[in-house]
């Protein structure tokens, strides 16, 4: 640490890093992006968000922290040992700061986020350091299952934060940044982010199915507002991955566990969340190969989820395909062509789900039942009535 200007900072977060991440990252956990753009660009607020990962405690950090420890030394032998057997029978912090507003501040499965707001909220800085170097090593998921319950975690505990007196809006209001309030929210609006991707995959296969035009025609005027957002943001973000280190087939694999996580993962987070602030649930903690292939774990109804949206998808493109080949309808790519390409790029990205579903048969094959249930769900789905 500087010398000079390193007094008032509390700790320098390091990324983490996973030493078995295969070559096109198949489950987008290596979150280069993540690493070298968002989490860089927060911390150059002096507000690096805090993991448990890849922490490092300041010196002049830890002298605060030892405050509460000095005031042991003057205890006799007998007061020393009733501290001891408190700290034996785990009753140590209890009428104390610890876990409240001292050290990891407990009651939320992602306790280290609301622990750096603290820390940052009492005048601290906080650092984020991304050497070329790879320092802290973890071994990354291997299963789909485990990424799903991960993410679903981490998107819970955080929409749990912003419902709290931890928000960073009312407990960081005069006390951080604007943009440091801005950038944790980036984080804790993960859960209902879930719906506008929900929209997005289901809506337009249903109006497509039923004949039901959501965008203006090619010949339209009002057609460049939408080709220049689709476009740009997928040209900006393939640049953005690539200067990152990713390939571009770790790039479309990010995009496909994009609609994974969003449509399963932070939707029952979010659902979970609202559960718990109505009072109908109590706060649950769930736990969370080097190989190119998606192993798909258990038959849960987040695996349904997926494969139902993934199904209802293919069931629209193969209607679509029917009135343009069958009935010679080739007028319709001019009045169809955005809600061709999203639901063309769903399927697309949705390749191993339908190969788990019709061809493996190895650790890659999704269970029969979770066919059926899909297939009934996505039939019934594409039955539904579009005003």
């Amino acid at each position: 640490m500087d010398e000079k200007r390193g007094h008032g900072i509390s700790f320098v977060q390091f990324p983490q890093q996973y030493n078995n991440i295969t070559k096109n990252d198949i489950y987008a956990s290596s979150y280069l992006v993540t690493n070298n753009v968002e989490l860089a660009g927060i911390g150059g607020y002096g507000a690096a968000l805090e993991s448990h990962c890849g922490k490092v405690y300041s010196k002049d950090y830890k002298g605060e922290l030892n405050l509460e420890a000095k005031k042991n030394n003057d205890k006799t032998i007998n007061e020393m040992e009733e501290l001891s057997k408190a700290f034996a029978n785990c009753s140590a912090e209890k009428d104390t700061q610890w876990g409240k507003n001292m050290e990891l501040i407990y009651g939320c499965p992602v306790e280290d986020i609301v622990t750096g707001l603290t820390i940052q909220c009492r005048g601290w800085k906080s650092l984020y350091f991304n050497p070329d170097r790879k320092t802290i090593l973890g071994v990354g998921p291997t299963i789909l299952d485990i990424v799903l319950i991960q993410h679903k975690r981490w998107s819970e505990g955080m929409f749990q934060i912003f419902f709290s007196k931890f928000c960073p809006f009312i407990y960081g209001q005069g006390k951080i940044k604007f943009g440091d309030q801005m950038g944790y929210c980036i984080y804790l609006f993960w859960a209902p982010i879930s719906f506008p991707t929900l929209y997005y995959v289901i809506v337009p296969s249903l109006c497509l199915l039923h004949g039901t035009s959501l965008f203006p025609q090619v010949k339209s005027i009002w057609f460049l507002p939408f080709a220049y957002v689709f476009v740009a943001r997928n040209v900006g973000n393939i640049v953005e991955a690539l200067s990152c280190g990713n390939t571009l087939k770790a790039w479309w694999n990010w995009q496909r566990m994009w609609v994974i996580q969003r449509t399963t993962s932070f939707f029952f987070g979010f659902i979970d969340t609202i559960s718990r602030q109505l009072g109908l649930s109590g706060m649950t903690f769930a736990l969370t190969t080097k190989q190119e292939v998606i192993e798909f774990g258990s038959p849960t109804i987040m695996l349904t989820i997926i494969a139902t949206l993934a199904l209802l998808n293919l069931f629209s493109l193969i209607g679509q395909i029917r009135k343009i080949v069958l009935d010679f309808e080739f007028k319709v790519l001019d009045q169809w062509i955005m809600q061709d390409i999203l639901n063309l790029l769903p399927v697309l990205i949705n390749i191993p789900m339908h190969q788990g579903l019709f061809i493996h048969n190895d650790k890659g094959h999704i269970p029969s039942s979770v066919l059926f249930k899909s297939i009934v769900l996505a039939a019934l789905a594409c039955l539904i009535p579009i005003i």
